[in-house]
């Protein structure tokens, strides 16, 4: 192992260290974990946003049932993807989860191919 990488790995200890170790050492590090998320779910909303700048006119051309089609398809697998801690958490939410997860998927891409389809 390089020096760089013993570095490393002594500073990510010493920081466990402090988190396990230090009183509310656990809260700053939960406080630290929400921020994180915040700009995790900013970035994602921010690429989100210029997706849909980029293919505006594409997103309009579409017909109004396969534009519902694809938002259909996007809410519920957000909404699925939100859910997953209760979802799997028995037998049959895991056949529901993966049900809905592949329902959402092929309702994006048949609107995707009609997107891409050419007709008058």
């Amino acid at each position: 192992m390089s020096r760089t990488t013993l570095r490393n790995v002594g500073i990510i200890a010493l920081v466990a260290l402090a988190v396990a170790t230090i009183p509310g050492g656990s809260d700053t590090a939960e406080l630290v974990l929400a921020i994180l998320g915040l700009g995790f779910l900013t970035a994602i909303a921010f690429l989100v946003y210029r997706l849909y700048m980029e293919h505006k006119f594409t997103l309009w051309s579409m017909s109004d049932r396969h534009r519902a089609q694809l938002y259909a398809g996007v809410t519920v697998a957000f909404m699925t993807l939100t859910a997953t801690d209760r979802l799997l958490g028995n037998g049959f939410g895991t056949v529901v989860w993966l049900a809905l997860l592949a329902g959402s998927v092929l309702a994006v891409y048949n609107a995707w191919v009609e997107s891409r389809r050419y007709s008058i």
